[in-house]
């Protein structure tokens, strides 16, 4: 490259300038005894019962939680961009971290979608806040869907991991109906180490995962 070329770096797209401090800064705040409910109850009483179940020779067999996805698709955010920062803040608000905004991959042009363009936004938990969002999830905010009668067993990939799509977001105590012009919905995708979906089936079962009993 020639010299006095100044080359332009390109910036990272940092999505929208929103920190929430009501959720983020309670968790660095707690001291390194006050661990998750889940978590406890996992390493006191869900790992020894695997174990028995299938047998496992290794303790690092025994399944465990690996991550938890979040995403919100805003297809209407390419003609009302408001829904995407609504939906953004949202997402933060209940997962209690930054989200990332996610892009069309390719255009389409029955949907008037173009390559690039901004079209929802999705966060991945891990370690001491993935336990915290499965607590209020399982606890809290499934219990508080209208007629709920369980989630579906059947929705494991083959590879033990379970998605959970929810209609509307508002299940969950941290959002706020009066920042949202329309409530959103939202998958869960919780992955798993387990090699098959009876192993992560039984693990989910184990934590409280309210699954829908098979009619006799």
């Amino acid at each position: 490259m020639a010299r006095g070329v100044a080359t332009q770096k390109k910036k990272k797209d940092q999505g929208f300038p929103y920190r929430f401090p009501n959720v983020m800064d309670g968790r660095e705040a707690r001291g390194p005894s006050d661990r998750p409910r889940l978590l406890v109850k996992y390493e006191q009483q869900v790992r020894k019962a695997l174990s028995e179940q299938f047998d496992y020779k290794n303790p690092y067999q025994v399944p465990r939680l690996e991550k938890i996805v979040l995403n919100i698709g805003l297809g209407e955010a390419a003609r009302m961009p408001k829904l995407l920062e609504q939906g953004f803040d949202a997402l933060g608000r209940l997962s209690g971290q930054r989200p990332v905004v996610t892009r069309a991959r390719k255009s389409i042009a029955g949907f008037k979608l173009r390559e690039g363009m901004k079209i929802g936004c999705m966060v991945t938990l891990r370690g001491l806040r993935m336990w915290d969002f499965l607590d209020n999830l399982v606890s809290v905010a499934l219990p508080r869907t209208r007629d709920f009668r369980g989630i579906s067993p059947r929705a494991f990939d083959g590879r033990g991991n379970y998605t959970l799509g929810i209609r509307e977001i508002l299940i969950f105590p941290e959002v706020d109906i009066d920042r949202l012009d329309k409530v959103p919905g939202m998958n869960v995708c919780i992955h798993t180490t387990a090699d098959t979906d009876e192993e992560a089936f039984a693990l989910l079962d184990a934590l409280g995962m309210p699954f829908r009993k098979a009619k006799a």
